[in-house]
């Protein structure tokens, strides 16, 4: 459908990671069968999530000196952008499992890195649980307070959105202590309570609200103040997720128009020039939008500090790119395309999911013109 990237492209994987595309595409495939069922009855696809960690792609993400492969963002996108073509809900399991424990790697003490990566290549599962209820998209500035106590702190409070929460043994948690956002990794235990939120789109995540009761962050699992911000698995991959159901809103807008037939023409839908002009529209900007991605990637394989720049950018442009073409989908589908059967219902409910994520569009779009307005040297 769209202009395939060259194997030999410099933003895209590199040529001893390309294997990894191949297994998640091969995984994939299968994944698509279940898609609809799973949404339809807001199913975790756990069978998804233990053949993509059997398959080796959860460790090959873990740094090579605690037994990864290091795996690029470059590589993680395309994966990430595979699998939300078969299986968005998978897809994002997938990228806050692989995030949440990045996050616990990255920030811990060796000893800590040492224990989580050793978790993760036994197959735990680890949820991002930062997102506050009121917090909006500042959700690496929390506002709950960790009180402390013997051995940790107490949070009482609760994290909004929490995917795949339910079969999480290990959550990355934050809460301020001593007015400093502080990151913990927590193993749940009985004051963690999971509160169902039907959500329109991704429903298969489960995203649901996790209370923490009286929950004690202990000290030993508390990560230490990061001195720079650095690249991170779910900021790079967001866009990828959207770019993914782009592909899929794609591909069945295009095949439903074949197949349809006009009764006033006689011929199929695909024929008429003003649809073909809003295909070719659709395509230009989906083009535009994984390159933008990618460049996004290959600043954070480089440890840059234009990454964070980059992916809000990325972020919002694959997002308004799946939320049209997905748009354009329904308008095609029609009346057929509206009803429950329709995979084109549920491709329409979630694209419009990457639009709200944080950083929002909004956010990204008040912080990039916030910027282009700024004079010349002028500090922010």
């Amino acid at each position: 459908m769209t202009m395939p990237m060259p194997d030999d492209h410099p933003l895209g994987p590199p040529a001893d990671e390309r294997s990894w595309v191949r297994v998640a595409t091969e995984l994939a495939a299968g994944f698509a069968a279940t898609t609809d069922e799973a949404d339809r009855t807001a199913r975790l696809p756990v069978e998804n999530l233990r053949a993509l960690h059997a398959a080796g792609l959860d460790q090959a993400t873990l740094p090579r000196e605690l037994g990864g492969q290091s795996l690029s963002y470059r590589t993680v996108g395309a994966v990430l952008r595979v699998l939300a073509a078969a299986d968005p809900s998978t897809a994002c399991l997938w990228l806050m499992h692989i995030g949440a424990a990045e996050g616990l790697v990255r920030h811990g003490t060796p000893e800590l890195a040492r224990y989580y990566a050793d978790e993760l290549i036994a197959g735990r599962r680890f949820a991002n649980a930062l997102s506050e209820p009121s917090g909006g998209n500042q959700f690496l500035s929390p506002q709950q307070v960790a009180e402390p106590v013997d051995g940790g702190y107490r949070l009482t409070g609760a994290k909004r959105f929490v995917s795949g929460c339910e079969i999480a043994d290990h959550f990355l948690v934050n809460a301020l202590v001593d007015g400093q956002p502080t990151l913990f990794g927590l193993e749940p235990d009985h004051t963690v309570t999971f509160e169902p939120q039907d959500t329109l789109g991704l429903r298969a995540t489960r995203s649901h609200l996790v209370g923490l009761n009286g929950t004690v962050l202990r000290s030993d699992r508390r990560c230490p103040p990061s001195p720079v911000p650095k690249p991170n698995h779910i900021a790079a991959g967001l866009a990828w997720l959207s770019l993914g159901i782009a592909d899929t809103a794609l591909d069945t807008l295009v095949r439903y128009a074949r197949g349809r037939t006009l009764p006033s023409t006689g011929r199929p839908l695909a024929d008429e020039q003003h649809l073909q002009f809003d295909v070719a529209d659709a395509v230009l900007r989906l083009e535009a939008a994984a390159l933008v991605a990618h460049n996004s990637a290959w600043l954070a394989d480089r440890d840059s500090p234009h990454f964070l720049p980059s992916a809000l950018r990325a972020k919002p442009t694959a997002n308004r790119v799946a939320r049209d073409i997905a748009q354009l989908c329904l308008q095609v589908g029609g009346g057929s395309g509206f009803v429950a059967t329709s995979p084109i219902q549920r491709i329409f409910r979630d694209a419009q999911t990457g639009w709200l994520m944080a950083h929002s569009v909004e956010f990204c779009l008040n912080h990039i013109g916030t910027e282009a307005m700024r004079a010349p040297g002028e500090q922010p």
